[in-house]
């Protein structure tokens, strides 16, 4: 095999007084962005050394062609192909979506109430095939509020920019409209004869909110609200009650809210309450009140309540409680449902608004779940809800609970086609302690013959970033590894949301390496238990996630057989440096700004994987990457990969694989081909443990 070589071009720089050195900053072309609209401006020497590490892994994997095909056979089988969702009652009409065997896209079904005939509005197969293009991303389908008309919203090329098309369903007939790159949101106003959009601007960001008539030209079109701040975007939204229309304008810490009546004409957005640094909040309306979800003097947030005549007269309805993540709210006329989380375990309560009695929903005796709660109807004169249930090995049930009688009826469940029986793993919730003594949380999910006897792989997943937290949910195609004797786990390492606003905040900025150090002890205490041993683990990831996999390569590159990164945030440097990319001045809270800050300049320098690569031996490598990523660039793992060949000292193949048409951030579109791409993903990882079958 050959293995490509990149042009070494030395760019010298100095911030701070500090010199920084980067051979390969020349890849980092000028006009980049333009890039994700237009391919044809890729340097050519890029593309050439792309094409070329395309065909390095393709021959890579030219012995695991028949194990990529079991493989897929495998995935699919778990996946019931023809199915459809429970049906939503609207005023007018029944709304669902329906999956069939030979499709790769879902079709959207509505049944007017009375009515036997049952019309497709949406057919994703069908629109993928008109558009002609290889790619297809859905943003929204939103029909407006009396049934007549759709906007629908469509990523063509895999680089999240939307074009908004209208579709007149009463006459099933196009509108001759079309509103192009958008963030893809759409919400329409309550005359029916208009929406709101956000456009996307040069720097693919969202900062201005329109208001389109239909039978106009875009050209024409209301601005509504600006934000000036680059660092920050915004969205709208309906209130419950569909009483006012909610602009939101935020970074990743701090949120501003405005409302407006739903009924206005001349549109004049009116603040709720005044942006402070560090303080995020969301209002919502119903009956007559403001509920406004607040991490103000609550630092995992409260709800607080006042009357729509007295906005700065609250009451707090729900109390902050100490690493309890309070969520949001939705609303029946007699009960207010809600959410919470604690140790990384979600919980549903519901309340009784005439009484204040509150009840926890209890669903399952698995102590280790994700549940769910949504509503069943547009009317909200009803006591009857749907709760869902699924765990890291018990598919997905819903239920339709009625909250008067307490009767709990199972409607629906997740089919396993091939077969699967909960009973043959087993579950666990285990602690490590970290550096500084903190406990960070992991979730095991093994066969239950597998022994504890340091002898077998382990896969050990995680993101920390974002405040995200990792849901122990179900997912079928895990087994494909699990039954062939890898264990699962999740790291809950700090930076992700599992254990509060505390938890995020000791794995962001300069405390970013504890998600590093986190996930060391984890692995470490995993060895030390035996579930695995050293040598044993293999990373896998993707996006910010992937940060903590190539940065614990460079740490603790002994602990792993294989390390899987999925359009991987490498040269967080260099992308933090430069405000002129979609992401970077909307981050600056979350990763801080090198630019403006010594200290965060030498702290991301510390740690960034592209920055510190050593001459040290690494663990065989996959990395993936598309030409159209707009969140993390193509340049990224190109840097990177160059460079981890420079300096590495063993004899390890690091692929990259870069999709230079038709994929996004997430990937290829359509059900086969992400199947296709998971089940190489899979191949790499029993390749290098060294399971052919």
């Amino acid at each position: 095999m050959i293995i490509p070589k990149l042009r070494k071009q030395r760019s010298i720089k100095n911030y701070h007084n500090i010199t920084t050195v980067d051979d390969y900053a020349w890849v980092d072309q000028p006009d980049i962005i333009e890039v994700l609209q237009k391919p044809e401006k890729l340097l050519p020497e890029v593309r050439k050394y792309l094409e070329a590490n395309n065909k390095l892994t393709e021959e890579y994997f030219s012995d695991s062609k028949k194990i990529q095909k079991k493989l897929f056979s495998e995935i699919k089988s778990k996946i019931k192909l023809s199915d459809e969702s429970l049906k939503f009652k609207d005023k007018r009409y029944f709304y669902w979506t329906k999956t069939i065997e030979k499709g790769n896209y879902s079709k959207n079904l509505r049944q007017k109430i009375g009515s036997p005939d049952i019309e497709i509005y949406f057919d994703g197969d069908k629109e993928k095939e008109l558009s002609g293009s290889k790619y297809f991303g859905v943003g929204s389908i939103a029909v407006s509020n009396n049934d007549e008309l759709m906007a629908y919203s469509l990523d063509l090329k895999g680089s999240e920019y939307y074009d908004i098309f209208l579709k007149n369903l009463s006459q099933n007939k196009l509108i001759e409209e079309k509103i192009e790159n958008t963030s893809g949101g759409i919400t329409w106003n309550l005359d029916d004869k208009s929406f709101f959009y956000t456009p996307l601007d040069k720097y693919h960001r969202s900062r201005k909110i329109y208001k389109h008539v239909l039978g106009t030209s875009s050209k024409k079109d209301q601005l509504i609200f600006e934000e000036k701040d680059k660092t920050f975007s915004v969205r709208i939204s309906l209130t419950s009650d569909e009483k006012f229309f909610v602009i939101s304008t935020s970074d990743s810490n701090t949120v501003e809210e405005y409302f407006f009546s739903s009924t206005e004409e001349i549109i004049k957005p009116k603040l709720f309450n005044t942006r402070e640094k560090g303080i995020r909040y969301s209002i919502d309306s119903w009956k007559n009140h403001w509920y406004i979800h607040t991490n103000k003097n609550a630092l995992d947030y409260q709800i607080l309540r006042c009357n729509h005549s007295d906005i700065k007269k609250l009451e707090v309805l729900i109390p902050p409680r100490k690493e309890t993540i309070i969520g949001g709210l939705d609303f029946l006329d007699d009960y207010i449902l809600r959410s919470e989380s604690s140790d990384a375990i979600p919980k549903i309560f519901i309340r009784n608004v005439h009484t204040n009695a509150e009840e926890e929903l209890t669903i399952s005796e698995e102590p280790v779940g994700s549940p769910g709660i949504s509503l069943m109807q547009k009317d909200t004169n009803t006591s009857k809800i749907r709760i869902s249930w699924d765990s890291i090995a018990t598919p997905g049930k819903i239920y339709e609970y009625d909250i008067k009688t307490k009767e709990k009826k199972l409607v629906k469940e997740v089919e396993i086609p091939s077969g699967h029986n909960p009973d043959n793993y087993l579950v666990e919730r285990i602690k490590a302690t970290s550096h500084d003594g903190r406990q960070v949380p992991i979730t095991l999910v093994r066969k239950k013959n597998i022994k504890l006897d340091g002898k077998s792989k382990l896969l050990l997943y995680a993101y920390g970033c974002y405040k995200h937290s990792v849901p122990v949910s179900f997912s079928a195609s895990r087994f494909c590894l699990i039954d062939r004797g890898i264990t699962f786990a999740i790291a809950h390492v700090r930076g992700g949301g599992e254990l509060g606003e505390k938890w995020f905040v000791e794995g962001k900025m300069t405390q970013k390496k504890n998600s590093f150090k986190d996930y060391i002890a984890c692995s470490k205490h995993l060895i030390k238990k035996k579930y695995t041993y050293k040598g044993g683990l293999a990373f896998y990831g993707g996006s910010a996630g992937s940060t903590i996999g190539a940065s614990v390569a460079n740490m603790t590159p002994e602990l792993f057989f294989a390390i899987l990164l999925l359009v991987p945030y490498v040269d967080c440097l260099t992308t933090a440096l430069n405000e002129s990319l979609p992401l970077t001045p909307g981050e600056f809270e979350v990763f801080g700004n090198p630019k403006k800050f010594k200290k965060h300049f030498e702290y991301i320098k510390s740690y960034s994987p592209y920055n510190n690569l050593q001459k040290t031996d690494y663990p065989p490598m996959f990395v993936t990457s598309s030409i159209f990523d707009n969140r993390v660039l193509y340049s990224e793992p190109v840097k990177y990969i160059a460079k981890l060949r420079d300096l590495k000292t063993d004899s390890n193949l690091q692929l990259l694989k870069c999709k230079l048409e038709a994929a996004g951030h997430g990937g290829a579109s359509g059900r086969d081909n992400a199947i296709t791409e998971l089940a190489e993903e899979y191949s790499f990882l029993l390749k290098n443990a060294g399971i052919k079958k």
